[in-house]
């Protein structure tokens, strides 16, 4: 592989990543005004737009058509629209920040789930690893749930996107089991569109005519959604998953400025150390794959992040 290839899909990572969270700020604009079921429709019909662009540009219509068993299509989606809605549930009531913080948690929930469902060979220096992340969320979770002065809904918030975390590790694992019978363009087009149904099935019941502005980021949820997985998918056709991956924690760092220039909010120092130590383990995991001869590549190329924060 080419250097420039390196560089160029190392870029694109970022731009994926940049893209997410904003894409995830604009959730939290929204926030609890616009009905959950209507942001999920925003997210994932407006997202179909660039997405088709993608696949007519590259001929792949007929392959994203092509499902050899619905029903783990049907699973996965299930499995990845509750990760989107506690996700979107999550940062409604969390600073932006703090939800991507906490999000991190998502490659080692990856990592034990795999072990447990896929028999996936987990020794002694990724379970450290894991042990080690799961002792960052505590230091994470800790303001908003120790605290007298925290709200209700952040303590609500945390664990909803800890919840959501969750369920996106999970979609991956199943989308892992999947990439060698079903192909990349499946995956993402499935997902996108059961989840588009599924916000549709919810309007009936709550759905509201959006004020100008929360129209416009609703656009911007879905587009802005679309058009990073369209880069995350591309940075990994350029660069070796081990070596892009690891770009996508800059995310905190959009998170920071974008939390303080759009809702003047930042990050408590403690959930800065404890970010830092799920980070670290995180890398860790990255970089023993990496040494291990693990392959996540069509993984994560199917990979639809329901919200801003890396996934692994």
């Amino acid at each position: 592989m080419k250097r420039k290839n390196v560089f160029l899909g190392i870029g694109l990572q970022l731009g994926a990543t940049f893209l997410f969270t904003l894409m995830g700020a604009l959730i939290r604009y929204v926030g609890e005004r616009i009905p959950i079921g209507e942001q999920v429709f925003a997210r994932s019909f407006l997202a179909l737009i660039p997405l088709m662009i993608m696949l007519l540009w590259r001929g792949e219509v007929k392959s994203a058509l092509r499902m050899k068993s619905p029903l783990r299509h049907f699973t996965r989606a299930f499995t990845g629209i509750a990760a989107m809605v506690l996700m979107f549930l999550g940062l409604a009531r969390l600073p932006l920040a703090d939800s991507t913080a906490i999000s991190f948690v998502t490659p080692l929930f990856n990592v034990a789930l795999a072990a447990i469902f896929l028999k996936e060979p987990v020794r002694l220096w990724r379970w450290s690893a894991v042990v080690v992340g799961f002792a960052g969320v505590i230091v994470m979770l800790s303001p908003h749930l120790g605290s007298a002065e925290m709200t209700n809904a952040a303590a609500t918030g945390a664990l909803m996107t800890l919840g959501g975390a969750f369920f996106t590790a999970a979609a991956m694992t199943q989308v892992r089991s999947m990439v060698n019978i079903e192909t990349t363009a499946s995956l993402v087009f499935s997902f996108q569109l059961f989840a588009a149904c599924c916000g549709l099935l919810m309007f009936p019941w709550t759905w509201i005519w959006p004020a100008p502005g929360d129209a416009l980021a609703l656009l911007g949820i879905g587009v802005f959604g679309g058009i990073a997985q369209i880069l995350l998918t591309e940075s990994y056709r350029h660069a070796p998953a081990s070596v892009v991956a690891p770009f996508s924690y800059t995310s905190m760092i959009w998170a920071v400025v974008l939390g303080y220039f759009l809702f003047r909010e930042l990050p408590a120092a403690i959930v800065l150390v404890g970010a830092a130590i799920v980070v670290a383990a995180g890398l860790f995991v990255i970089f023993r794959e990496r040494a291990l001869g693990i392959n996540r590549q069509k993984e994560k190329e199917a990979t639809t992040p329901p919200a801003g924060p890396p996934v692994e």
